[in-house]
């Protein structure tokens, strides 16, 4: 009888008789039921910082600069090449300012800058989907004269490459012959179901309230997506959102000051993607591709109606969620196999949640006259640094407001100031490791600024930041497998019945397979319930040999 630490045991399984069929030595075939697994995978990312910087004259028509006022740009992507192992970006800058005329009221000045940059990305290939994202760092536009105007700014590149890679992983054994053991093993993957641009096209009708003056010229105008929600459905997505519309304009009568307005415009809708699912996770980011303002007259002539046409771009990937359950490993009692194996990557979703901070902040503009009314403010998140920490992401960055007022200097009555909010973030992202990859999309909500006295004015609003964070984990799938006959001089050496003692990691599987026996026969000699095992426990295993 086995023997545990020299001590005899008496074997509860008496009842038990190892019949030991003998083995003919034959040729063994087994073929592999497979599945073809479509998995994407991070290749890494590329970020770079230029510095864009001209001079424009201003045109004939135009009336000479006394002071700049504001200044805005987009940046427009033209196209992005992958080349050997670089990705060529090409764009422009395109900026508006408006200034003071010496010669009084305001007027608007537009032009473009153009750029081509490259960024090294290690092993891209020209297969690779590459996503360009970028930030306006810092927008300057400065009077060089009277005609001439200086425009300097700093953008943030950054390129995301990712790949698609099939594989081939077995899920089962066709045809499965007597003593073939097998362990199922259970893998969780979020797979970009649906990766795709589209557009969304709004289109509004405005009409000025009774208190204001028909519209002469618009000097200046900003559209502002705000609380932009996209969900998924079944053959379709939905957004909604806010579109923060505000303009300043002359009067017809010229003699009148410069008027403003400032309208929210709801927008709800769906587009068809016959892909989508109502399971899937979404990250979609959506940005204003054309901002369409046009005054027109009313019905009864006057200047008093204003259409809006918006187009929203949106960058749309749909994550599923799938238990893939694959063949995680294989042996038999009747003859030799050998699985081949080869790494797979999965990314599974860890994090998928939208942290919000409110900021509260008291700022004195920067203007001697009296601030007579505050017209309208705007601000952009720019994110500081991130850093992962105990099952968070810790955010750190800016709010940056412009503020437009009025002021009583009769010579320059609008004025704008720019003020920095800091804030801090803590995400719960469980599980979150420095090896982890998350996408991070900062939004505005509620932003708000209103005069307290004097100079002072309380900036309040929330700010918003989508998180969703990836984790890529790599698992070892067979793709093949080796089989032949069985060794006999070596399982004639192993021991027939012997006792063993569960030791520290130690799986049922993994005694079994150690043993020449199974799962099954282990729990029926040891009258186990189930297949868990502890360390420290005590073992009678009994060889068994199958026929092939």
């Amino acid at each position: 009888a086995p023997s545990f630490s020299g001590r005899k045991i008496r074997s509860r399984t008496a009842n038990i008789i190892l019949k030991v069929k003998m083995y003919e030595a034959a040729g063994v075939h087994m073929e592999l039921i497979k599945n073809r697994i479509h998995m994407n995978q991070f290749k890494g990312n590329a970020t770079t910082q230029l510095t864009l910087d001209d001079d424009f004259i201003v045109p004939d028509t135009m009336e000479d600069m006394a002071q700049v006022m504001l200044s805005s740009g987009e940046i427009q992507i033209e196209s992005v090449r992958n080349q050997e192992e670089k990705v060529t970006v090409r764009g422009k800058l395109e900026f508006c300012v408006l200034y003071r005329r010496e010669a009084g009221g305001l007027s608007t000045m537009a032009g473009s800058i153009p750029f081509e940059e490259s960024l090294n990305v290690e092993g891209l290939d020209e297969k690779d989907y590459v996503g360009v994202s970028w930030i306006l760092e810092d927008l300057n536009g400065e009077m060089i004269n009277s005609r001439k105007l200086g425009i300097q700014a700093i953008v943030t590149l950054q390129v995301r490459v990712e790949t698609v890679r099939d594989v081939e992983a077995a899920v089962d054994v066709k045809d499965q012959e007597e003593g073939l053991q097998l362990r199922k093993q259970k893998v969780t993957a979020a797979a970009i179901a649906v990766r795709r641009k589209d557009t969304y096209r709004m289109k509004e009708e405005l009409t000025l309230s009774g208190g204001k003056p028909n519209m002469g010229q618009i000097l200046w105008r900003e559209m502002k997506l705000r609380d932009v929600q996209v969900k998924p459905l079944d053959g379709k997505i939905h957004i909604s959102g806010d579109l923060n519309l505000f303009a300043i304009y002359q009067a017809e009568d010229e003699n009148m000051p410069v008027q403003w307005l400032e309208e929210t415009i709801p927008f709800s809708g769906e587009l068809e993607l016959s892909e989508a699912g109502e399971d899937m996770i979404p990250m979609v980011n959506v940005r204003l591709a054309h901002r369409g303002l046009e005054a027109k007259p009313d019905p009864d002539g006057e200047m008093r109606q204003l259409d809006v046409d918006a187009v929203l771009e949106l960058d749309i990937k749909l994550y599923q969620e799938q238990e893939l359950e694959l063949l995680g490993d294989l042996y038999s009692t009747g003859s030799q196999i050998t699985p081949e194996r080869s790494a797979a990557s999965f990314d599974r979703v860890l994090a998928k949640n939208i942290c919000k901070c409110r900021i509260g902040e008291k700022v004195q503009l920067p203007q001697t006259d009296r601030v007579l009314q505050i017209c309208h403010s705007d601000g952009v998140v720019k994110i500081d640094e991130v850093e992962i920490g105990e099952d968070s992401v810790q955010i750190d960055g800016v709010l940056e407001v412009t503020i437009l007022y009025l002021t009583s200097d009769d010579r320059a009555p609008v004025q704008a100031a720019t003020e920095q909010v800091p804030f801090h973030c803590q995400a719960e992202a469980r599980g979150v490791s420095p090896d982890s990859v998350y996408q991070l999309s900062p939004g505005v909500e509620q932003l708000g600024a209103v005069m307290l006295g004097g100079d002072m004015v309380e900036l309040k609003g929330v700010i918003t930041l989508e998180l969703l964070v990836l984790e890529q984990a790599e698992v070892a799938v067979i793709t093949g497998i080796q089989s032949g006959p069985m060794d006999m001089q070596k399982l004639q050496q192993m021991p027939g019945i012997v006792g063993y003692i569960v030791q520290p990691g130690d799986t049922l599987w993994e005694i079994a397979k150690k043993f020449h026996t199974t799962a099954e026969t282990v729990m029926a000699a040891n009258e186990l319930t189930d297949d868990q095992v502890k360390s420290g426990m005590k073992l009678l295993l009994v060889k068994e040999v199958a026929q092939a």
